[in-house]
């Protein structure tokens, strides 16, 4: 690779900041979040390092399940502004070097959308055959996604006698992408975003998008996926599909399109992200770097994202029962912190008793873990979740800007809020950006120092993965080459210092490690051996300052 190729796919180092318009700033005072106080924190973003915002649906919506259930897919919900005001985000963030993304939520609609309303009045309506109907439900009518929330994934429609598909709650009856015409909807709802000036979208449950109707004449959905993948290209050479796949890595490497990167562009590491907090609960780097080893390759244009928190429940399905129960153990103790049996409703702060050494250690892995970073809004000044909110919207409370009143969200009265911010240490007065802005050892200020240095380190994006053997247990070390440079991350995932003993092959003589974040040169010596000391919870990022090669750190 060359230097430049990094703007020809900039989503390989990307810093990707995810947040909710109706949760992030109220520009007008009537206690939700809108686009016009989005627009007056592109700045805030720009600072932190961000380069590709994703912002969680603003569709209009019945809002009983947090914007996800849309009744249009080329709308905009009013409460949050127009089009107008998205158009003056979309290019205030572009003139910032932002990028915008979008999600994509074309699994299901709104029982209220004007398809189903349609497909509901009688069977003959065109968009009958838009959503999937039985005279009988199947023998198998247990819903797994939501575990005692929905019982069912079919519901009886009693005025046409049959049942619909929801693989989601009731009030999302299930799109049927064997339809022509659906599969042309999605199409123009895609078409008309990237008009707008949208790079990319966020592709909700893509497994699920999928999934066709038995006897279905359609033999190859991932045809179907690479199909939008192409209109992608044809529409906009820049724009990414981003997954939400949450499967094992054999069959993640399918939605990718294999070997040639046909199909997602990006895809978050599900299986990673439970193996760090596997790691964590046990002080023990070995079921994260067993996951390491065993991502599969991928294409040049493909990438992984990472990712330490996100709008969901924190998913440990991918554990063994036992060490779930682990996990559950160390950072989820009590039954309300815990939701569908697989689980945990708190964000990493409390999790990890507000430790700040071990909080740092965790965004360093998230910023040097080859891949790409994904924040989820408020992480970076560590915001806490409200345990008196019930379930995933415990981690959806307004942004914390200030000590003011709502945390200077908004100047409604707190009974208009969207939620609650919460009481007590991890309340506004205590954990807010503008306080933090000002403090120059903040977790603001870290994590918009990791980014920088991130942006710097191509080979954190583009590198191939090489984990270094060694005696510390606690240590995880790891090494990330690629045709522009090479450089080591190293994490201690224990609460006592330690010396590791780490060697390099292959560098020339002259060769030293330059951390990027002091101004301390460490040398090799033979084989290109070196030490490093680590504190409790301690880490290091060196890069490999070979003789010549004119890099900066």
């Amino acid at each position: 690779m060359k230097i430049t190729d990094t703007s020809d796919l900039w989503w390989k180092t990307s810093v990707v900041y995810c947040l909710d318009v109706e949760t992030y700033l109220d520009h007008d005072g009537d206690g939700t979040g809108d686009f016009a106080g989005l627009a007056r924190r592109i700045d805030y973003l720009a600072d932190l390092g961000v380069t590709c915002l994703w912002l969680m649906p603003f569709y209009p919506t019945t809002d009983r399940d947090d914007g996800y259930d849309v009744t249009d897919f080329y709308g905009v919900d009013p409460r949050l502004g127009s089009h107008g005001d998205l158009v003056e985000v979309v290019r205030t963030a572009r003139d910032r070097g932002i990028r915008v993304i979008v999600d994509l939520v074309v699994n299901h609609t709104s029982d209220r959308h004007p398809w189903f309303v349609a497909a509901k009045r009688s069977r003959p309506s065109r968009f009958r055959d838009f959503y999937v109907w039985r005279d009988e439900p199947p023998a198998n009518n247990v819903n797994t996604v939501f575990p005692g929330e929905e019982k069912t994934l079919w519901e009886l429609d009693e005025k046409s006698g049959q049942y619909y598909l929801h693989s989601f709650y009731r009030h999302q009856p299930d799109l049927n992408i064997a339809n022509p015409s659906v599969r042309d909807e999605i199409a123009k709802t895609i078409g008309f975003w990237l008009q707008l000036g949208i790079s990319g979208f966020r592709v909700d449950a893509v497994p699920f998008l999928l999934e066709v109707p038995e006897g279905a004449d359609f033999s190859d959905p991932h045809e179907y996926l690479r199909d939008i993948r192409r209109f992608l290209r044809r529409r906009s050479r820049e724009a990414v599909l981003l997954g939400e796949v949450n499967l094992p890595y054999r069959d993640q490497l399918t939605y990718f399109g294999g070997d040639k990167g046909e199909e997602l562009t990006l895809q978050f590491d599900f299986i990673g992200m439970q193996a760090l907090y596997l790691s964590l609960a046990r002080s023990d780097p070995r079921p994260l770097a067993k996951a390491l080893r065993a991502r599969p390759p991928i294409a040049p244009e493909a990438q992984w994202a990472n990712f330490v928190r996100n709008h969901d429940e924190l998913t440990l399905d991918k554990l063994t029962d036992a060490e779930r129960e682990e996990v559950f153990e160390a950072f989820a103790p009590d039954e309300d912190q815990r939701v569908y049996g697989r689980g945990i409703t708190r964000r990493l702060p409390t999790m990890l008793g507000g430790d700040p050494r071990r909080i740092r250690m965790v965004y360093s892995l998230l910023f040097s873990l080859p891949g790409v970073p994904v924040l989820f809004y408020g992480e970076e000044i560590g915001m806490a979740e409200n345990a008196d909110i019930a379930g995933r919207m415990a981690v959806r409370t307004p942004m914390q800007w200030s000590d003011a009143r709502n945390g200077g969200f908004s100047t409604a009265a707190p009974s208009r809020l969207p939620a609650r911010p919460p009481e007590g240490g991890y309340g506004p007065e205590h954990v807010n950006a503008s306080e933090q802005l000002n403090d120059e050892e903040s977790l603001l200020h870290f994590i918009r120092r990791l980014a920088a240095r991130y942006r710097i380190s191509p080979e954190i994006g583009w590198g191939e993965v090489e984990l270094l053997d060694h005696e510390a247990p606690a240590v995880l070390a790891h090494s990330l080459r690629a045709d522009v440079g090479r450089m080591i991350a190293v994490h201690n995932f224990a609460d006592e210092p330690t010396r590791v003993r780490l060697a390099i092959a292959d560098e020339p003589e002259g060769t030293e490690l330059s951390d990027l974040f002091s101004s301390e040169r460490v040398g090799l010596g033979a084989r290109g051996g070196f030490e490093l000391d680590l504190a409790a919870y301690g880490w290091r990022w060196l890069r490999v300052a070979r003789p010549g090669d004119g890099r900066l750190g």
